[in-house]
């Protein structure tokens, strides 16, 4: 299928990369399987990720739909965000998106998914809505976790509840790191909450990993508020983000990463 606006979305964040000497480094985008359904259920670090992992996807030449925020079809690029054929989510009521990425899983396309529902100041993986779990079982789609760290240099997220809507910080060279891990087991009689458990720490685990890295340490007499302070950074404290997380009830709770609520 030609898919016009989304090839021209691609040409367009090119640019956007280019002007910004923006590096996206990947690794294991051979996991991705060249044909049939798949989810992809990453991490969130900043407002543009999805960018992020469609361009470190292209090569792989299948077009991922994402599972965003629903105000964004209040938008401009709303109408561009249906020819894309992206899922809205509406975090209160998600069942329309639910059945939604699973029609697309049916016609055999990448349904990517945030499980975390929004992004946390401490830079740590949150508690996780069980949706992408809930499809793989329904489906028999492999769930693939996706790590992806450094867009929170371009665009972070937000220190306090009463805090304005953080604008983009671009500048150039940053770099982001783009992994996808080994498919994570979904049985048709999977419990999910033990399998978003398991997704949880395979999350945390490789956004540990990717942020302990050369290139993305702070230097040492360097202010980090886009660094995690269980490793020495000045992002919100785990326990204190909690309170600005506000995850709906059927979240599942961490049992991963530093402050865990289990």
């Amino acid at each position: 299928m030609p898919e016009p606006v989304y090839r021209a979305a691609i040409v367009a964040g090119k640019l956007v990369f280019a002007a910004l000497g923006l590096r996206v480094r990947v690794e294991g985008a051979e996991r991705l399987p060249t044909s049939g359904p798949v989810i992809l259920a990453s991490n969130h670090v900043s407002f543009p990720d999805f960018l992020f992992l469609g361009d470190a996807l292209l090569p792989t030449r299948r077009r991922v739909r994402f599972l965003c925020r629903a105000d964004i079809w209040d938008s401009p690029v709303a109408r561009a965000m249906e020819a894309m054929r992206h899922v809205p989510v509406d975090r209160a009521a998600p069942a329309a998106a639910y059945l939604q990425a699973r029609g697309l899983l049916r016609e055999g396309e990448v349904v990517c998914a945030f499980p975390e529902a929004g992004i946390s100041a401490a830079y740590v993986v949150r508690a996780l809505m069980p949706g992408a779990v809930a499809l793989a079982r329904e489906t028999g789609a492999p769930l693939l976790p996706v790590t992806v760290w450094g867009g929170q240099r371009l665009w972070p997220q937000r220190r306090t509840a009463d805090g304005p809507f953080p604008r983009p910080t671009p500048s150039r060279g940053r770099l982001v790191d783009v992994r996808v891990h080994a498919p994570l087991p979904v049985p048709r009689d999977a419990d999910l909450t033990e399998v978003t458990r398991r997704l949880g720490h395979v999350l945390q685990d490789g956004l540990e990993s990717v942020q302990r890295l050369p290139g993305h340490r702070p230097r040492a007499d360097e202010p980090a508020p886009w660094y995690p302070a269980h490793l020495g950074g000045d992002a919100v404290e785990r326990t204190a983000s909690y309170a600005l997380d506000a995850m709906p009830r059927w979240a599942v709770a961490p049992t991963w990463g530093p402050g865990s609520l289990v």
